[in-house]
């Protein structure tokens, strides 16, 4: 996401780096390019003239003509500017109520029914809440069909009525239903339209009007740009909602509308999703998606989203191994589910900063370690545990085995005793090299 707009904000700001002789004259140029990038990536023309005014007039108010590195302040007030721009703090969900009602609104299409379930997933697993998803969408007969798989692939039970075609009725029902079970959140999925109408804003206004909801929330596909700008000005208008979801914004490189949305409608955006699996949802934070813009990473989403997944007896049971100098392919294999599990590939390596620019153009396959996973399920047992006795013999059958080669079978063993090596320092303090040492990993 964003790759054209941090690509063209990286030019724009490269003249300014370094001890190089600042003008105002070239501060301006600098902030026009800019301008044009946002403009580029479908940022709302006011927004991106007042968006580059802003910075300009606090870059002359700290003397950035005459600070040491101009060009670092020049990046950092572009970044705080964008940061504000998306809202500036990270706004989570309310979870008041007994139970919550979440009322999710948003045009036929943008993800909606899907992120639903996403939602369901999150509120479960992260929030350890009790959810209950409704069918609401009486129109399209598919809608509550795909609701029930969805609920079905997250363990989420689903309410709906085939013989109600009220969606006030259901949606009260399901609330009913909620507090006679024990459900604690209720995700109200209603009707989509393939464009703002005035039945649809009726109905959806007679929804929020009967069950007065504690979170109402905009899913709004990021793909369609400045369209889902005023769609969400339409929808704000009426229901005055809580917050905005960004789908698909895994899709978008421009990002146009997720620098817009905010200032139009003066609402957060709370969550963004990243991809097709039901996992693929993020709290969205400002700070951290400017800093992503601008090509420096995301360390702390990285680290949070490896911590899910850390397994604290797993990680004393392979401490005791490396210790014992026990540590094989078995327990290789298992880590590197562990790092499959944090996300798409290239969505981790891009919040490493400066690996965002170095993977322009390369298409980093969510399979990328297939090839591995092939080669260690063509050993033996024995050869997994004890990788030392994997001579050339061998080597030819778990080649032939996995559908590689001998080279790519030797360097995996290469590459595997370094990792063992690397895991032993970092019992003393070691590891800087660990993420180099499996983006070098054969592929």
């Amino acid at each position: 996401m964003f790759d054209s707009l941090s690509e063209k904000l990286d030019k724009a700001l490269h003249n300014l780096k370094g001890h190089g002789s600042i003008t105002e004259v070239n501060v301006a140029e600098t902030l026009k390019e800019v301008r044009r990038a946002l403009l580029d990536a479908d940022v709302n023309f006011k927004i991106a003239k007042e968006f580059t005014n802003t910075v300009k007039q606090k870059a002359l108010g700290q003397n950035v003509l005459t600070t040491l590195q101009p060009g670092q302040l020049m990046v950092k007030l572009v970044k705080d500017e964008l940061t504000e721009l998306m809202g500036g703090a990270t706004e989570g969900i309310s979870l008041q109520g007994q139970p919550t009602v979440i009322l999710m609104s948003g045009l036929q299409g943008s993800g909606k029914t899907t992120f639903s379930g996403k939602l369901a997933q999150f509120l479960k697993t992260k929030k350890s809440k009790q959810p209950l998803l409704v069918a609401c969408d009486v129109y399209r007969p598919a809608a509550i069909d795909q609701l029930h798989v969805v609920g079905d692939q997250i363990g989420v039970p689903v309410f709906s009525a085939p013989e109600e075609k009220n969606p006030v009725k259901i949606a009260q029902a399901a609330i009913a239903h909620a507090k006679a079970n024990g459900q604690n959140t209720v995700i109200v999925d209603t009707a989509g339209r393939l464009a703002v109408d005035e039945i649809m804003m009726n109905e959806i206004a007679q929804i929020h009007q009967a069950i007065k909801p504690n979170e109402t929330l905009f899913v709004v596909d990021a793909m369609t740009g400045q369209d889902a700008v005023n769609t969400a000005k339409a929808f704000n208008d009426r229901l005055n909602f809580d917050g905005v979801i960004l789908t698909k914004l895994d899709g978008d490189t421009r990002g146009g509308a997720a620098l817009s949305i905010r200032s139009v409608v003066d609402k957060p955006i709370k969550f963004i999703g990243t991809g097709e699996k039901m996992d693929a949802i993020d709290v969205f934070h400002p700070d951290r998606m400017a800093d992503r813009i601008l090509g420096m990473g995301d360390v702390v989403s990285l680290v949070e989203r490896a911590q899910e997944q850390f397994d604290e007896q797993e990680a004393r049971k392979i401490q005791k191994k490396i210790a014992k100098n026990q540590f094989g392919f078995d327990d290789f294999l298992n880590q590197i589910q562990q790092v499959k599990k944090m996300g798409s590939m290239k969505d981790l390596m891009g919040m490493i900063p400066g690996m965002g620019k170095a993977l322009k153009g390369v298409d980093i396959d969510d399979d990328a370690f297939k090839h591995i996973e092939a080669m260690i399920q063509s050993m033996t047992p024995k050869e997994r545990s004890n990788p030392k006795i994997l001579n050339g013999s061998r080597k030819k059958r778990i080649a032939r085995g996995s559908g590689t080669d001998i080279q790519e079978v030797n360097k995996l063993i290469k590459q595997f005793d370094q990792m063992s090596k690397m895991m032993k320092m970092m019992q003393g303090g070691g590891g800087k090299k660990m993420m180099q040492m499996m983006g070098q990993m054969p592929r």
